[in-house]
């Protein structure tokens, strides 16, 4: 896949905002105040672009699966249904600038066979950077059905983490990765065999994804790729960074550390003298 087919950029949406077939999705949120998204979208937010909270859109409640689940499919194609997007409608996300919330809804689009999908590069951030306007009325798109086609994505369960042949990528911060600082999870570390590469690095300072590849270097243009995170958010950061960057597409592990860590019986690495 080419940048074109994965990103927009503002200028790029800001003519297409008159396309009767265009959705255009707001997924910013804060893992650490669920009212900041919301809160944010009333403030001001991309001209005709609809609300779509992480929780409960575009997961399910946080249990043994983990914090930010994947909803049931149908559950999820009732939602797209209900804001109004179908098999015909162009779709772009776009969050603060992180991104990483509108790969998470990116990577869903593609994971119920919707291809025509992109993520804003920049998000809000280029958007308002470029002088482009803003609205805070709501607008409601007229509900229709969604239709689940063969997934686009590749998933894996925490069957499938260790014992087979591929590279393991966790998207957290080093800190939490060496188990040093675990403010969200009950437990700190990583999935044995990891590597950790921050979803943070992907973007420059202006949000919008780095192109060079060299910060992947130490990956195999033709290895097997799986990526997780803390909850199976920012994961889809790096799959989004990793396709950029000319890679076979990643395998996502949704349940991620959060997951990982409710059975007591899968391993865990940490730096010695971390806390549990």
């Amino acid at each position: 896949m080419n940048a074109s087919e994965l990103l927009i950029t503002a200028s790029e949406l800001a003519a297409l905002l008159s396309n009767p077939n265009l959705r255009v999705i707001d997924c910013r949120w804060a893992l650490t105040n669920p009212s900041f998204g919301r809160e944010e979208f009333d403030k001001g937010h991309i001209p005709s672009a609809q609300f779509m909270p992480l929780e409960p859109a575009m997961s399910d409640e946080a249990g043994e699966r983990g914090r930010h689940p994947l909803p049931d499919k149908e559950r999820f194609a009732a939602t797209l249904g209900a804001y109004g997007i179908d098999s015909d409608s162009s779709v772009i996300a776009y969050d603060d600038g992180s991104c990483s919330f509108a790969c998470r809804f990116w990577w869903m689009m593609r994971w119920v066979g919707h291809a025509d999908v992109r993520v804003l590069d920049g998000g809000l951030h280029q958007w308002t950077k470029q002088g482009l306007e803003t609205a805070v009325e709501a607008v409601q798109a007229q509900p229709c059905q969604f239709e689940v086609r063969p997934s686009l994505t590749k998933d894996c369960g925490p069957d499938d983490v260790l014992g087979v042949e591929h590279k393991l990528i966790d998207a957290r911060g080093y800190d939490r990765f060496l188990g040093q600082n675990e403010s969200i999870d009950h437990t700190a570390g990583h999935i044995p065999g990891a590597m950790c590469y921050p979803f943070d690095g992907n973007q420059g300072t202006d949000k919008r994804f780095k192109r060079e590849t060299d910060r992947f270097q130490t990956l195999g243009a033709d290895e097997s790729i799986v990526c997780y995170c803390g909850s199976g958010v920012t994961a889809t950061n790096n799959i989004m960074a990793l396709l950029l960057a000319g890679y076979p597409e990643p395998t996502l592990y949704p349940g991620s550390w959060s997951e990982w860590i409710e059975d007591p019986n899968r391993p865990i690495e940490r730096e010695e003298g971390s806390p549990a």
